[in-house]
């Protein structure tokens, strides 16, 4: 496990989209974080069922999508994309299912590239179905070898990218967000979250190595964005989300230590942080992403991003013709701008950078926590501290500093009740041992959805 003890960017000043320092070359030769922001188009089935009475309807849709994205790719003069497949739990629990689905949309994607000449990638996402009743264990048994021989067969049927929403330590989480309870959150994020990935990013690693893809990164979509849509519902204080997407991106990072390259997965809204700590390019989403979730971080996220996308789109008839055509037409429209301030200069790419932080982040602490500035120094304050524990807790102290020091200076506007549950929060960290065997020991016995068997602990 690589270990980093410095951020990969000094000061914010080239902090920015489209560039990273540890850029991605596809097969193809396609260069992630090289100075062009590419489009991302996810894409997921209509309502149906998907059984093998189904199959060819559902190979079907895949290749129509396949076909309307790469079709207006090349239509709209896109200098690349990548084409994200979330697979849905059939497809993962019969993972030849889901390799021929990837095989599908990369033929198409193919055969596109040779006639026409648009660079286009697959990034396979398996669903990680590592959860239920009938779940004997996290790292052995049916869920986690269906993960495994899905990820092997898609990487066999041609994907580049291989990524996934983890969720180890999503039910402990889901059980903190209930409560209002950020010890329990910390110890899903910070302690059986970042030991889950550890395992499993160590065999995404070896998978990725063996067939010649690129282990891309992995989300905390299960967490952070559970956490961001239930403040936009106003379920949570906004302050509280802040803090659990500051704590996720410690766990999302796991996974570079662990071997992954980047680019980390689109709807990892902690994105950021990974970039500036490890320097690996990364995929955001915001604004385009209105079709899955609605949020308030539209514009900010995408500051530093090295691929725009759009969350996750079903195949469905709208006016403009079907769904995830419409989105791809969405999102090389932005990537145009991204990469024309990138053209016109330093000066004119950081004005850009600057009107999308400033955009959102005086209206929300979570938006305020996802400037490029701001991130950075976060990062630089974790990455000071030794294991993930102490790592993900100083994440979320630094982070309602941040916002309780924004709210003072008039950059941020947050109201008396998120300003008190800020206090709260930040008394509640405080009183949390130091040690992580401590904390384990105090916080495990209360957390009644918590098994450690299932983790080995």
């Amino acid at each position: 496990m690589a270990k980093f003890t410095k951020t990969a960017y000094e000061t914010a000043e080239d902090f920015i989209f489209g560039k990273a320092p540890k850029p991605v070359t596809l097969k193809n030769g396609l260069v992630i974080g090289g100075g062009t922001v590419y489009p991302e188009v996810n894409f997921t089935l209509p309502p149906m069922s998907i059984e093998e009475g189904t199959l060819k309807e559902v190979y079907a849709n895949y290749r129509e999508i396949a076909e309307g994205i790469s079709k207006r790719a090349y239509e709209l003069f896109a200098p690349g994309f990548v084409a994200e497949i979330e697979l849905l739990p059939p497809t993962t629990f019969h993972p030849e299912w889901g390799a021929e689905i990837c095989k599908i949309v990369v033929d198409v994607i193919k055969e596109y590239e040779t006639k026409h000449g648009v660079k286009g990638a697959v990034r396979i996402t398996p669903v990680d179905i590592r959860e239920g009743r009938d779940l004997k264990h996290m790292y052995h048994g049916e869920h986690w070898d269906n993960v495994l021989k899905t990820f092997q067969l898609s990487a066999e049927a041609g994907a580049d990218l291989l990524s996934i929403e983890s969720i180890g330590g999503k039910d402990v989480h889901d059980e903190g967000l209930m409560d209002g309870d950020i010890a329990k959150c910390l110890f899903a994020l910070g302690v059986i979250g970042a030991k889950d990935m550890e395992k499993l990013w160590g065999e995404i690693v070896k998978i990725a190595n063996a067939t010649g893809t690129i282990p891309a990164g992995d989300t905390a979509c299960g967490f952070a964005n559970t956490a961001m849509v239930l403040a936009e519902t106003n379920m949570i204080p906004r302050v509280f989300s802040a803090a659990v997407r500051a704590m996720a991106g410690v766990r999302t990072l796991v996974a570079v230590e662990a071997g992954a390259k980047g680019p980390d997965k689109d709807c990892g809204y902690e994105g950021v942080f990974i970039k500036a700590v490890s320097g690996t390019p990364i995929s955001m989403e915001g604004r385009t992403a209105a079709c899955a979730h609605l949020s308030s971080v539209g514009n900010v996220a995408g500051c530093a991003c090295d691929l725009w996308s759009n969350e996750s789109i079903q195949n469905i008839k709208l006016l403009g013709g079907m769904a995830p055509t419409v989105s791809i037409e969405q999102l090389i429209y932005d990537c145009r701008l991204f990469n024309g301030a990138t053209k016109a200069g330093p000066d004119a790419a950081r004005l850009l950078r600057d009107l999308h932080a400033d955009g959102d982040s005086y209206l929300d602490p979570q938006a305020y926590t996802l400037r490029p500035d701001i991130v950075l120094k976060i990062a630089k304050g974790v990455v000071k501290e030794n294991g993930h524990y102490a790592q993900a807790k100083k994440a979320a102290e630094l982070a309602l500093l941040e916002i309780k020091d924004g709210h003072a200076k008039g950059a941020l506007n947050l109201s008396d009740k998120e300003i008190r549950q800020a206090d709260k929060i930040m008394k509640a960290l405080d009183k949390l041992p130091a040690d992580e065997g401590a904390f384990v020991d105090k916080i495990a016995g209360t957390c009644k959805k918590f098994n450690p068997k299932h983790y080995d602990m």
